[in-house]
């Protein structure tokens, strides 16, 4: 079977098609998330891997069990350095998670199955700025309604502590997808419903966000 491929928005405006090896995610990096599934706040940074058969063009609400969705900030590596933007949901079997971790098990079976990863496209960085200088939000909404609204200033660990803390022990290949957790609201999926993940850059828009300033957004149906 062939790799699966995301699409990547250049700086010079062409679009390529890249094959990330695998997704590094950071789970328990929001708050108000930790609290409304009952977690306690961890000492260190949580780390896990999906591989790239997780990622997928579908958004499939069943597997074995009904699936939950998590809203997710994502980052592109290139050279070892973030180098473009996204958005992505980490799908996850809740149920299964959650026998797991009262055994004391890995999640993989509950968040690395396949198809359990989609992504919009992904938007260049400008080089010359420092990724501590810039902050995004975004928002999941399921037919109109938010879910979900997350915003990188929020964050227990920002987007440089977790590049660094990750290269300390992993190497980041080209291409590969870093997602840095989700914000509070997560939930099951809904067949039929319109999942629409909308991602601004906070230096770019008023206080008052609107769909025609967001500078990425992603459409899947439920099924």
């Amino acid at each position: 079977m062939a790799l699966a491929q995301i699409n990547l928005n250049q700086q010079d405006g062409h679009k390529v098609a890249v094959t990330p090896s695998k997704l590094v995610c950071i789970g328990r990096n929001y708050a108000e998330h930790i609290q409304e599934l009952g977690n306690e706040i961890p000492d260190d940074m949580v780390v896990f891997l999906k591989p790239n058969s997780a990622i997928s063009q579908t958004l499939n609400a069943f597997s074995q069990e009904t699936i939950h969705y998590e809203a997710e900030l994502c980052f592109m590596v290139k050279d070892g350095k973030f180098s473009a933007v996204g958005l992505g949901l980490d799908l996850t079997k809740r149920q299964l998670q959650g026998q797991l971790k009262a055994k004391g098990l890995p999640w993989e079976r509950a968040k690395a199955f396949d198809g359990s990863a989609v992504f919009s496209e992904f938007i260049a960085l400008e080089p010359s700025l420092p990724l501590s200088s810039l902050n995004w939000c975004f928002e999941l909404t399921l037919d109109g309604e938010r879910l979900q609204w997350g915003d990188s200033e929020l964050m227990l660990y920002a987007p440089q502590q977790i590049l660094t803390a990750i290269s300390e022990f992993m190497t980041l290949e080209d291409g590969d997808i870093v997602m840095t957790g989700t914000p509070k609201g997560v939930g099951e999926l809904k067949v039929g419903g319109e999942y629409r993940a909308s991602l601004w850059d906070k230096s770019q828009v008023s206080q008052e966000m609107t769909q025609a300033q967001a500078i990425q957004t992603m459409l899947w149906q439920a099924s």
